[in-house]
This record gives C-alpha cells, structure tokens and sequence, in this order.
C-alpha cells in the first residue's frame, strides 16, 4: 500500500505580507520518537496514519524535515503579558508547518511547538521540555472531550536531548491544531507599527477564515469585533462552569477563533474557591479563576483599540468607530453573563427558568468556597441528590448548611416539568466526572520524566476521553488529591 504524505496549503503566508512571520530553517533534533500520535485526530485530518508513524512522519512531526510542498513559518506578534505591553512577541519555538483541509472542509493549521530558535526567540532556546508538552497534550485533549473549544495535539515526540530549564529536563515537542493561530496580539503587532494597510488584510483574511459569513456585510470589521467578542464571551462561561483556570491570559494568547489556545500554568480547580491561582508567575492573582471574565473584556478591549484605524474608516469616522467598538466591547457582561447563567441552570438541573434560579446557584457556589468543596463533585453528585439526600453533603464542611440549600433546591425541582431519571440523565450529560486533575497530570509527568514510564500518561488520555461517563475500576481518576498529593502551582515551561 502506497503512503500518502500531507498536502500542506499556506494560505497565511501566501495571503498576508511578509512582515507578519518569519521563515525560519528546520532545526535538528538528535533522535526523535513518536511518544505518542492522536490517531483520531489525525483521521480527522485526513491523514494517512502509517505515514505519520513511519521514518518520513516522524521526521515531520519532529521539525527535522518536511514534505517537499511544507513552507514552515514563524508567526509574529505582540501582546499585553500581565498588563505590559511587548511590541513583538511572536513564535519562539514554534513553526507552522501548513495548513490542512479537514474531512469537515475546515482549514485547519498544524503548528509544531518545541521546533527550536525562531528570529522571535529572544535568546531562547526554542525547545521544549516533556513535561509541559505532556500537560498541554492531556489538557487541551480534555477540553476537547468536555465540549469545548480548544486546539488539539497530533503528537508528542522525544526528541532524544535535553533542555535546562530549573533543572536538566528531557526535551520533546508536539503538533499542535488549531482553527488558527492568530491572536488579539497578532493585531497589535501591526496596530502597534501604525500599519492600516497590514491591519485591513489580516482582519480580511481572519474574516475569510473565520467568520465568512460577515465578508460582504456593509460594516465588516464592526461585525468581526463583535462576533469574537461573542465567541470569546460563550468559551469563557465554558471555562468558569467546568472550574478551569487558563492561568496566564495575556493578549498574546487569546485567539480570534475562539478557541483555548496556549496550554501554559493551566489548571482545574480542586476545592472551590472563586481566587484560585495555580500559575508560579501570576504573584498578584490577575488570572485567578474569578477574575477570567474580567481580564477576557480588558484584552477584548486591546483589539479594539488595535482594530481602530480601520473601524474609523468604515464607520466614516473616528468618533463613530470608537462608539461602535465601545458598544461592541460592552455587549460581553450580557453575553458572558448568558451563557454563564444558562450553563450554571442546566448543572443544577433547571430546564425552565425562573427570577431565583441564579440565587440559587450563587448561594451553593458561596456555600462550596466557604466549606472547600470539591468543584467537579459537587456538581456530578447533584445529579444522584434529586430524590433525597445522598453524598454530596460530604463534601462539605459543614454538611448541615448544604442541607438547607438542598431543601430549597428540591423545592424548585418540584416544579420542572421532568422525571427524575430524565433530570439525572441530563445532569450526567453536563456535569463532568473526569477532569485533568492537577496531581494526576503532574504523576504522570513524573512517571514519563523520572522513569520513562508513559503508561499512566496514556491511562490518564484514556479516561480523560470520556468525562461524563461512568467508567467501572475508574473511579480513582474522579478523587480529589488527597493533602500530601495536593499541586499548588503549575509552569509555563518557557
């Protein structure tokens, strides 16, 4: 049987001047091995898998050479990195191979991050360690699994060298998907340069990409700004109703599309508590999990700003395209608050709605952070609690205090048109009871790390792949840490 290697489009080079990327050469690794290739992802992709597993794959996958039509590229772009603003940023160890057709007819981009030195390096190595490279294939395929928009990873390959971080680490890299892989930032890098010209085509080209039904609206870039802030609004909710905490929300890592992108110090939350930080560089709480909403505004705002020129232009003015991008930006708060509200009902399983349903979720949630609920938990075990008391009291400190809020709670369910079995089912359907914990990524880090043992990694993918399933023998993977297994701050591997 003939193997068919990919046919790479390049679209984003071949569509928008130079001056947003860099072609950088194929860096070396010593002795690549596929640690592991998403073969579900990669029939999506309409790739031939015995090619991606064979030399020439492999070859691929690790940045050492590529297909004869492959045009590699390093994106650039700047951003707001904890509030201070850094005039180019860009891709320092990443390289975007192409861009394939999908077998949905979706463009998707194929990224390899960990590919070494890049002109955006800054004197960085390029390369990347194992363990976060673990982090972000067993988080972003998590989140792809809980419904939500996120990039996905193809692969995860040794690279056979190692990177000296805190310590002496072995180093890897992955294949990275996503719709694409412009940012907020990759606006104000041009925004920045006083760069209308480059400004028009990038915002054409992300509408073309991504939002093709506004190409031939009457305001166009009006229409492009609102619909990421709608987009960016619904995957934020998602965020804040499964207790993730993306942990290090610069500009430079929100993208356009509306997917999680950029899978650094991220987290779920164990006990709730609505300040919680897992990020080592976030000493402030700026991203702590309450305060994503907030932030996902200021940086929505920094792509108005970037998008001004062109939104004067089109609006006949600049009075006027700064009050449209002022609309624009303070349309989030009610679409945040939508999908939040609309989410938090269905976990606790409302399907009408009525004005003490949201103060009702706002009391259990007040209820968890002062009694240290487990977050997931305690929404899964809703669903066994709707004909009388079951286990999620346990959860909390003082149980008694539950009790009330759960007579209450039965008392609006009395009043839903469902059985009970359908509401159960339904709970199930949204409230998840597999999540990557933080102490189980970090075992099986340490397994492939320590020991060269990737079993619990692939165990860990396993389960992860299924969340709201009840997986018989699997029950361990829904525990919470106990207090010696507890992770309280995660990385960002750079």
């Amino acid at each position: 049987m003939v193997m068919r290697s990919p046919r790479f489009q390049h679209t984003y080079a071949a569509d928008l001047p130079e001056r947003l990327y860099a072609s950088p050469d194929p860096s070396q690794v010593s002795t690549p091995r596929l640690l592991e290739l998403n073969e579900t992802l990669a029939t999506e992709l309409g790739l031939d898998i015995g090619w991606l597993r064979g030399p020439q794959g492999i070859d691929m996958l690790a940045g050492n050479r590529f297909p004869a039509d492959a045009r590699p590229i390093a994106q650039a772009y700047a951003g707001h990195q904890f509030g201070n603003f850094v005039p180019q940023l860009g891709d320092g160890r990443a390289v975007l191979v192409g861009e394939l057709l999908d077998t949905t007819g979706q463009l998707r981009d194929v990224q390899l991050k960990g590919s070494g030195p890049t002109r955006f390096s800054r004197n960085g190595d390029g390369r990347a360690a194992l363990g976060p490279m673990m982090r972000e294939y067993i988080v972003s395929e998590a989140m792809h699994a809980l419904g939500i928009p996120t990039t996905r990873t193809l692969s995860l390959v040794a690279t056979g060298e190692h990177v000296f971080r805190e310590t002496r680490l072995p180093g890897a890299l992955i294949a990275r998907v996503a719709a694409s892989h412009i940012r907020v930032g990759t606006f104000q890098y041009l925004a920045v340069r006083e760069d209308s010209d480059g400004l028009r085509a990038l915002a054409d080209y992300a509408i073309t990409r991504h939002y093709r039904h506004l190409a031939e609206a009457p305001r166009r870039y009006l229409g492009f700004l609102n619909a990421v802030v709608a987009r960016q609004a619904k995957l934020v909710a998602q965020w804040m109703l499964v207790g993730f905490i993306h942990g290090v929300l610069n500009t430079d890592n929100v993208a356009i599309s509306g997917e999680t992108i950029d899978y650094g110090p991220c987290a779920f939350m164990d006990a709730y508590h609505p300040a919680t930080v897992f990020s080592s560089i976030d000493h402030q709480g700026r991203y702590a999990f309450a305060n994503q909403p907030r932030i996902t505004v200021w940086n929505l705002a920094r792509l108005a700003e970037a998008l001004l020129p062109i939104l004067g232009s089109e609006a006949g003015g600049d009075d006027e395209g700064f009050e449209q991008a002022k609309a624009a930006i303070g349309s989030f708060q009610a679409r945040y608050e939508a999908a939040f509200h609309e989410g938090m009902r269905h976990k606790i399983g409302l399907l009408t709605e009525q004005p003490e349903d949201l103060g009702l979720a706002a009391e259990l949630l007040a209820l968890m952070a002062r009694n240290g609920a487990d977050f997931t938990l305690t929404f899964r075990d809703l669903a066994d609690e709707v004909d009388g008391s079951g286990r999620v009291r346990n959860h909390f400190i003082d149980p008694a205090a539950f009790d009330s809020w759960a007579l209450r709670w039965r008392e609006r369910l009395a009043r839903e048109p469902e059985t009970a079995a359908d509401r159960t089912a339904r709970m199930r359907g949204v409230n998840p009871k597999y999540i990557a914990r933080n102490h189980r990524v970090e075992a099986a880090i340490a397994a492939a790390t320590n020991e060269g043992d990737f079993g619990p990694f692939q165990s860990l993918l396993t389960v992860l792949a299924r969340p709201f399933d009840e997986q018989p023998g699997m029950e361990d993977y829904a525990r919470p840490p106990k207090d010696e297994e507890r992770v309280l701050q995660t990385f960002c591997g750079t």
